[in-house]
Formats: C-alpha cells, structure tokens, sequence
C-alpha cells in the first residue's frame, strides 16, 4: 500500500494558509502563542476538520488534543503523529502547524480512501511547545513523557502572572485525560520545518531526523555596584561591562569546542541612563553532539568567568537552568523514512537537530523519529518564515508512507 495513499499537497496548502489567518501579523506571520484565544480558535478548527473525517477527540489535562483514528487490530498500539499550533509573537506560517496539518491530511486521505489500519493511527497537538509565554518550552510533551510534574506545569505563569492551568481552563481546553497516556503509543512520527539552511543549500527536499544534539541552557548572573554615570571608570565594578566580557568569552569558548552557544535574553539593573549597572541577568543555551563535549564546555566557561570576576571585582555565578540529553530517534522508524524517501525518488539526507522538539521528548519514552523540509535561508521564528508548497507535499508524501509502514494497512 505504501505510496498509494492519495493525500493531497495541495489541500495541505490551502490549511496552511487558512490556519495561518488565524493570528495573522501584519508582517506576514502568526501570532498565535498558547493559551490564548487565537490558540483556542486554532484549536477549535482542528477539532472541526478531524471530527469531519470520523476521527475522535481526547483532551488531556495539560490541553494535549488527541484526535484517533480506530484501526482494526484492537491490540496494537497506535502510530502518532505530531507537533504544535502555537508560535511565537513574531512567528511564521509554518513551525509547528505543517506537522499537525501534514497529520490531518494522512487522516483525510485515509478516510477518503476508505484505507483500514492494523494499528490505530492518532494526531497530536502539543501544548505550549514554544515556551514563549509559560517557560520552558515543551510542557505538553513533557508533561506527558513524565519529564515535568503534571501540576509544576499548571502551576507555571507568564510574565504577566497568568497562571498555566486557569488559562487553559479560560479558554475552555482542560482535559480530563491522564497525559501519561500516551507513553502507550507505539511509534511517533513529527514533520517540521529544517529551521536552518541545510537542505535548502544542498537542493535536498527532505531531512532524516537521526538524533538530537544535547543542550545544556544556564542563567548568569554578575553582580557588581551602582554607580554614578559621572564617577570615574578606574575602580568600577560595572556589571555589563563584565557581562560584555563574558558574552565574548563564551563565544569564544563554543567557537574552540565545536559547540553552539547564544545569549537570548538580558536584563540589567537599576536600568537607568546615568547609572552604572549593579546587576545584569542573561540567558545562555548551549548544545552540543556530545553530552562530555558540552559539559566541558560549561567548565571551561565557569573557570574562565572566575578569572573575570578577580579582575573585575565582581561577582559571576553561571546556574544550571535545564538539561537535555543527546537523544537518538528509533531505528526502525528512521528506516521506514528513509525506504519512503528512495522508492518515491526525492532528494534527502541523515542529519541531526540542534532544536528541541516535542519529538525528542517523546523519544526518551518510546519509538519516535522526525522528518525536516527544507525552509528559505533557514529563517524561523520570524514573520518571514518561508517554504514551498513542493517541500510541503515531499514531507507529506514521505511522512504518509512511512507512517502507513509502521501502521500496517488491514488486508482481508
């Protein structure tokens, strides 16, 4: 049955752009973070499209959306299918909703075809994958792969101190499903956007997922002394200029390392123009392919800011933030891709991510893989964000194959 499925890149198409109008920006983009009312009515069209095609609709208790489609062998564990609605504030039309929509489409075009599986075939959309307003990212995913306590992700809030759970139950998403449930699932398959530049530059139109490189993110601290914006700069103690220092350090020391290492965020106090800075807070995430490479890594930076701080006579003080481990997507199913791929003749590679993704959650609990497209220049999370409508319909032919292989199709 593989390649005979007639799922259709050009309906695809226009449920990207139809999901792409909700949150739309005036920029071109998607606005649509999580548990906000564009997220409930992203939410709310999915439900109505998977429901038409006679799929069902579970919700867990951290607004996980579970759409299943029965198979004929009631024993057989069910082949996912997954990403996320929601982006970031300034996000593109792609990341995240090409998978869950290339998911709706397999189920579409199974239900025309009238196609039974072995295995029940399920879609999932994952709360709060971004991380954009509730930190960190991946809740739902990890909520439900028992990675985060189910009620420390309720508990979260925003920058506003909106809470996690009454947000969600505003917005009228609060399952009663235990999200552990779906550790039980057989096999998870994820289609996403490259978020980088490789498969465009090498004219590939598809991306085999093989593993995921570690990261270890940390919050920095330095602390100094306010001071007066006309004292003399002998004798200072000025937090940013230590902070400055040190972000060049880093950068040097990821250089030196093989590794990957950017400062997102910075906060600094008493933030005031004629004011030398006391306190300065940034952000730094680091990855690497080897878990060893990247730990060395954080030790070579700790010594290096110890010496900064002598010097400077502040304080730098680099904490743990999160952990994520180098993960390897299964085998077999990285196999049913590849099989996919060759016999429909389209142009791919073996490659790593460097960006977490729910699959990758998913994948230190049971068999999971992912699949990339290609997307222009590389840009993502960025209004901007751009691919083809032929990258989109290579990912999904290949992706239904695939999935078709590991969910067996029911011959009588």
């Amino acid at each position: 049955m593989r390649g005979n499925l007639p799922a259709s890149g050009a309906r695809l198409w226009d449920s990207l752009m139809e999901f792409a109008r909700i949150g739309a920006t005036p920029k071109g983009g998607c606005n649509r973070q999580t548990l906000t009312d564009l997220d409930s009515e992203g939410r709310h069209l999915l439900r109505r499209q998977a429901e038409a095609v006679g799929v069902t609709l579970a919700v867990d208790r951290v607004g996980n959306m579970i759409l299943t489609r029965p198979g004929r062998d009631p024993m057989r564990k069910a082949v996912a299918i997954g990403s996320h609605l929601d982006t970031q504030p300034t996000g593109g039309k792609f990341d995240g909703v090409l998978g869950v929509l290339a998911g709706l489409e397999i189920l579409r075009a199974l239900h025309e075809a009238g196609i039974e599986t072995e295995a029940p075939v399920v879609l999932v959309n994952w709360t709060n994958e971004e991380g954009a307003r509730f930190s960190p990212p991946m809740m739902g995913s990890g909520a439900a792969m028992g990675i985060f306590p189910e009620a420390e992700v309720l508990a979260k809030t925003d920058s506003a101190g909106a809470v996690f759970g009454q947000e969600l139950a505003r917005i009228g998403w609060a399952g009663d499903r235990d999200p552990h449930a779906l550790q039980d699932l057989g096999a998870y398959f994820e289609l996403h956007i490259e978020q980088g530049p490789v498969l465009e530059r090498e004219g590939l139109d598809v991306g085999i997922v093989t593993h995921a490189l570690a990261q270890h993110w940390f919050d920095v601290h330095v602390t100094g002394a306010d001071a007066h914006g006309g004292s003399g700069m002998a004798g200072r103690k000025d937090a940013l200029m230590a902070a400055a220092e040190t972000a060049t350090m880093i950068e040097r020391c990821a250089l030196a390392a093989g590794a990957r290492a950017t400062i997102g965020r910075m906060t600094l106090h008493p933030d005031s123009r004629n004011v030398v800075p006391g306190r300065v807070w940034f952000s730094l995430d680091t990855r690497h392919d080897h878990e060893d490479q990247l730990a060395a890594l954080a030790a070579a930076m700790r010594g290096e800011a110890a010496a900064i701080s002598a010097r400077r006579g502040v304080q730098i003080a680099i904490e743990d933030f999160w952990i994520s481990p180098a993960t390897p997507f299964d085998p077999a199913l990285v196999g049913h891709l590849r099989d996919a791929a060759r016999a429909r003749g389209i142009p791919h590679k073996e490659m790593p991510t460097a960006i977490g993704h729910d699959a990758v959650y998913v994948a230190r609990r049971l068999p999971a893989v992912m699949l990339f497209c290609p997307c222009h220049g590389g840009l993502s999370h960025n209004e901007a964000e751009s691919i083809t409508p032929q990258w989109a319909e290579a990912g999904l032919v290949v992706l239904a194959d695939a999935v078709l292989a590991a969910a067996g199709v029911a011959r009588d």
